[in-house]
């Protein structure tokens, strides 16, 4: 696996950086995320407060790196679309030792309709991608880099959003400062915007709250808070099935109390059932187009068998449609 040797950095040494994406247009900024710990989930005079979010939880985690903003269709389509595939083979682009690696990586189908559903593509955050789909996203991205990417893990997102406060959202827990940091269902005229357009958290990051709801690695299980004890280092609720996944942060589509900070929410099989293929895509949710995501970078790079399956199918079914698709079938 091309990943480069780990970086001896510590975490005080950790710096903001851009990744620019070889044979690609695309480039993000990655924000370093201290280490420490916080109170997972939201306390029971929270104002809108589900059930799901508790009981509340000390979490200790190591530190990471976050994209500064949501996953963008200019990062996401050269995976998509196979747009270094393209450039090269146009002469566009120069080939790199890595592409043989990244080429590897299985890409989405071609998609019945633009994903972008005309609410806009250059600068907006890309969506209605299965978690299956984000996760191949982050391989391919890894082996494009050198580096290792993956989704944020459910309790890495909330400390991320948070960014060091305890109030239900990181600006406080005052609702009618909303506007100036999120897009939501009361402000957004019905659609997505640009990423980055309103004021980030304590962190520097831009869209925690709305614009997208975004993926993580963690299957949904309402009750998997109270499993973890009064200490938790690093949890995980690795997925097993198809749905439920858990999206976090809310989006253009949602009311106030689904943005905060400890606000979860499942996948369902409804995000897709529109979709005209039969068996249903591995790879597009039609009717889930308030889902996006972005990426993560731990300091310390997990072994090799926790990096695949950060990045590799949890289910039989999705890994026999790859099979198919590698053989020639949609």
């Amino acid at each position: 696996m091309p990943l480069a040797a780990a970086e001896a950095l510590s975490a005080a040494e950790m710096k903001a950086y851009t990744e620019a994406v070889p044979g690609t247009p695309s480039s993000f900024a990655m924000l370093p995320i201290p280490g420490g710990t916080f109170r997972l989930g939201s306390p029971d005079s929270e104002p809108g407060r589900g059930a799901d979010e508790g009981p509340q939880v000390e979490v200790e985690l190591a530190p990471f790196w976050m994209e500064a903003h949501e996953t963008t269709w200019n990062e996401y389509h050269p995976f998509m679309l196979s747009l270094d595939r393209k450039a090269r083979a146009e002469g566009k682009a120069e080939a790199a030792p890595q592409d043989p690696w990244a080429d590897a990586v299985s890409r989405p189908t071609p998609p019945y309709v633009p994903m972008d559903f005309e609410m806009g593509v250059d600068g907006f955050p890309a969506i209605s991608m299965t978690q299956f789909a984000a996760r191949h996203y982050t391989k391919w991205l890894s082996m494009k880099t050198g580096r290792f990417y993956r989704l944020p893990t459910e309790a890495e997102w909330e400390y991320a959003c948070r960014a060091g406060t305890s109030t239900a959202y990181s600006f406080g827990d005052d609702v009618s400062a909303l506007d100036a940091y999120a897009w939501h269902f009361d402000d957004s005229d019905d659609a997505y915007h640009k990423v980055a357009t309103k004021k980030p958290n304590p962190w520097g990051l831009y869209d925690m709250h709305g614009n997208v709801s975004e993926w993580v690695l963690d299957a949904y299980d309402k009750e998997f808070y109270a499993s973890l004890g009064a200490h938790a280092v690093h949890p995980l609720r690795w997925p097993s099935e198809s749905f439920p996944h858990v999206v976090r942060g809310g989006s253009w589509d949602d009311n106030a109390e689904k943005l905060r900070s400890a606000a979860r929410r499942g996948s369902s099989k409804a995000w897709k059932v529109q979709d005209p293929q039969q068996p249903k895509s591995i790879w597009y949710l039609t009717d889930a187009r308030f889902v996006g995501f972005r990426v993560v970078r731990p300091l310390v790079p997990p072994p090799p068998e926790e990096r695949a399956r950060c990045w590799e199918a949890d289910v039989a079914s999705i890994r026999e449609v790859l099979e198919k698709q590698r053989q020639g079938g949609r």
